[in-house]
């Protein structure tokens, strides 16, 4: 056995022989044979993987929704989707359904014989921000302007859910930047705002992934993030604090670098 990039692999011989006059070859690998017919183009998915296996080439994982459960990923897996959102619904109802019944409810009574959907649609739409990129909102919408001063859109409201109680937190965003000869649409910034925090979240994590989307979208020469947030995991359990307010900010290029700069957007975010 050998660990390579995380996974372990079986470490078995392989031997190959080829056809005189043809471009196909077979390559034995263990009990398993593998067809190597011309290009990896015409090649089944199956045999992709066990080609690039026996190539002990490098494999990557995926975060997104769907792929939990798939051993490995391969770059040529053209084909393999993850299921859409809705074809989700019926597994989270069935988890509502059985949380309701481990709390002691009774999920056919009337007032919760359809709650389990509900509740699934709910949190989808509570994390819709998995399924959405920067590329998708931003549309194009980035725009040479010879403009050098700061740009900032404030009190963008948010809505997310903490990560570790399941529970909201909402609050305002505000996001400033310095352009390097390049805008953004202003509906863009709360576009982004929104892809982040409609995802499982902590605030300080949040604040600064809007902060790095806006650098990888117009590479300014510097951005400013501060989040005021309410996280109800402090209001309605726990130390129970009605009026805790959580406040995080991120400063990136001259908005580090600089006091002036920073203390500018600070000002006027205010």
């Amino acid at each position: 056995m050998s660990l390579i990039n995380g996974y372990t692999s079986t470490t078995s011989t392989s031997s190959s022989t080829t056809t005189p006059g043809s471009s196909s070859s077979t390559t034995t690998q263990g009990n398993e044979s593998v067809v190597m017919n011309g290009s990896m183009a015409e090649k089944s998915i199956e045999e992709r993987k066990a080609y690039l296996r026996s190539m002990k080439l490098e494999r990557r994982s995926s975060s997104s929704i769907g792929h939990e459960k798939c051993p490995i990923h391969f770059d040529l897996e053209l084909d393999h989707k993850p299921p859409t959102r809705e074809d989700m619904i019926p597994n989270l109802a069935a988890s509502y359904r059985s949380l309701l019944k481990d709390l002691g409810e009774d999920p056919e009574r009337e007032g919760l014989l359809k709650t389990p959907e509900r509740a699934a649609k709910a949190m989808l739409y509570f994390t819709k921000g998995y399924d959405q990129t920067v590329d998708d909102v931003m549309n194009g919408a980035i725009f040479d302007e010879d403009h050098d001063d700061l740009v900032i859109v404030k009190d963008i409201e948010m809505f997310s859910v903490c990560e570790h109680h399941l529970v909201p937190f909402w609050g305002k965003v505000s996001v400033g930047y310095l352009p390097n000869k390049k805008v953004v649409g202003l509906s863009k910034v709360a576009r982004i705002v929104e892809i982040f925090s409609r995802r499982l979240q902590v605030q300080e994590r949040l604040t600064k992934q809007i902060a790095l989307a806006i650098v990888e979208a117009i590479q300014p020469t510097g951005v400013g993030v501060v989040v005021e947030g309410t996280h109800m995991c402090m209001v309605m359990r726990g130390v129970q604090k009605v009026s805790a307010k959580t406040t995080t900010s991120t400063m990136l290029g001259v908005f580090r670098d600089d006091p002036k700069t920073r203390e500018e957007f600070l000002t006027l975010v205010k």
